[in-house]
């Protein structure tokens, strides 16, 4: 079996139908013929291709999980695993990017006017503007309830014309690139979670300017930055739901980027795996390949069979999504499996390359460096573990009717 069949394993007793096969055909032949072959000079330079997001809006890529109704691809969640598992495989940066452009814009569909809908999601969906996820601040990040950025209402309190948005985001990822941003703040500091509103804000509103560039161990050629805001004014059209409900928000768009994340790692893990079967197979020592080595092949099914789990519980929270299922408990699991999954593949592939693993000319250094980042953003693998118990604890409580 060769390795590209080995790739598709995982998608082999899934049913995909013709279409989402030649999405995911669609995505694997672009990103191995543009994405791939920049990927270490991109990370090397820190450096974010805004071409590469261009031609992924020219391929509909930009609009694969969205309802037709309002200018999406109309596929399926499971089926935008598929692209993020392609696009991953070549460059996890990228792949990041897009994942946060698509989980900016879940929010606006869910929630948003048939005026902010008009307004706001055509040029994100083209792939024209990339939008940025604006949660994230210094005292405030797995505990979203905590931020702190105020939102003081313009004119009469129970009628406001407008909001003043003033405080700092940090590590919003696409900040600098972007052009649309998903934005959270508080219009009471005392309400906790009840004060959270959402806000629709455009790059080049006055007051608001980017910060400190993050200088990060991996996905460096996706750029997070610090947003700062001081006193930038936006108006009531911009108000994403009503007050108040900006947490509930929130919450609503993450499960879905858990998800996507998920199968980002997934596909970073096999890019990983394959990397190290190729070079185990190409490698001798004591006369015979490194693949000969029992201890090794070992290594290699390991990984296989962290990969496999990785996608499958990913495949399933992506149909419970499809099913319209909740998928609190299922995104989660499928975020952490996946994203320890990556971690583990990548450091064993290193292992396994030797001295040249640790050496920027191979690419399992920098897969590496990319995967532990996702342990860590879309709530840390700790707090999911979390989420994972209370779901358990909470039907064995209903079980047993307490």
């Amino acid at each position: 079996m060769t390795l590209a069949s080995a790739r598709d394993m995982g998608t082999a007793e899934g049913g995909l139908s013709t279409e989402e096969r030649l999405l995911q055909q669609t995505a694997r032949e672009f990103a191995q013929r543009e994405i791939a072959p920049g990927a270490a000079e991109r990370d090397e330079e820190e450096r974010y291709d805004r071409s590469l997001f261009r031609r992924m809006g020219e391929l509909g890529l930009t609009a694969v999980p969205f309802p037709e109704s309002i200018g999406g691809a109309g596929f399926s969640y499971r089926a935008w695993t598929l692209v993020m598992e392609e696009i991953a495989y070549a460059d996890m940066a990228m792949a990041v990017s897009l994942s946060v452009h698509i989980l900016s814009q879940y929010p606006v569909i869910t929630w948003g006017s048939p005026e902010q809908h008009a307004r706001w999601l055509p040029p994100m969906l083209s792939g024209e503007r990339l939008g940025a996820f604006a949660l994230t601040e210094p005292q405030a990040g797995s505990d979203a309830a905590a931020l702190r950025m105020r939102a003081e209402r313009v004119g009469p309190a129970d009628t406001p014309t407008a909001y003043r948005l003033t405080g700092t985001k940090i590590w919003i990822t696409n900040a600098i690139e972007a052009e649309h941003y998903l934005v959270f703040a508080t219009v009471d500091p005392a309400a906790g979670q009840r004060g959270i509103t959402a806000f629709l804000v455009e790059k080049g509103t006055p007051g608001f300017s980017f910060g400190r560039k993050e200088r990060k161990l991996g996905i460096r050629a996706d750029t997070a930055s610090e947003l700062i805001f001081d006193g930038a004014e936006v108006p009531l059209a911009n108000r994403l739901g009503e007050e108040g409900q900006g947490y509930r928000i929130a919450l609503s768009a993450l499960g879905e980027g858990r998800i996507s994340i998920a199968a980002a790692c997934t596909g970073l893990a096999q890019a990983a795996l394959d990397a190290a079967a190729r070079f185990l197979t190409e490698r001798r020592a004591f006369g015979v390949p490194l693949a000969e080595q029992q201890g090794l092949r070992f290594m290699l099914a390991e990984m296989a069979q962290r990969v496999a789990a990785a996608r499958a519980l990913t495949r399933a929270a992506a149909d419970a999504k499809d099913r319209g299922e909740s998928i609190s408990e299922a995104s989660s699991l499928a975020k952490w499996t996946a994203s320890d999954a990556a971690m583990s593949v990548t450091t064993d592939a290193v292992q396994l390359f030797g001295g040249s693993g640790y050496s920027r000319e191979f690419p399992v250094e920098r897969m590496m460096r990319d995967a532990k980042g996702a342990q860590i953003y879309e709530g840390t693998n700790q707090i999911h573990r979390l989420i994972v118990a209370d779901h358990l604890l909470k039907r064995l409580t209903q079980g047993s009717g307490g």
